[in-house]
């Protein structure tokens, strides 16, 4: 599996928004942009639209665990953002464990070979 390092600055936030492509649902928002870091990046945000600082930080950790949850290789250089959504605080982490690998496959980020042996 490829090192998975973590989105700091704002600016690779705003271009994996601007750049990226999209995948959604009522839980979860993904947007991933191919990248020339040699490794797999990924950022989780939460606005103030979720709640307060205790709603934010906890669905911020389901989305982290759920991403850690995902045992499969993954393919290249992507930057992957996870933007957590009102519904985010509600749902465990297999939930959207459920709701993050089909986008992820999806987006190609994932190699689903090991799915279908």
């Amino acid at each position: 599996m490829l090192p998975v390092e973590t989105l700091k600055t704002n600016s690779d936030f705003r271009r994996a928004y601007a750049r990226g492509k999209s995948y959604t649902n009522p839980a979860l928002v993904m947007y991933v942009r191919k990248n020339r870091a040699g490794s797999c990046r990924i950022g989780i945000t939460a606005s103030k639209k979720i709640g307060n600082a205790v709603q934010r930080n906890r669905a911020r950790r389901v989305i982290r665990e759920a991403f850690r949850q995902v045992n499969l290789p993954l393919k290249g250089n992507y930057d992957v953002v996870f933007v957590a959504r009102t519904k985010t605080v509600h749902k465990k982490s297999t939930d959207i464990y459920n709701i993050m690998l089909p986008m992820l496959i999806e987006a190609g980020v994932v190699k689903n070979e090991e799915l279908h042996a």
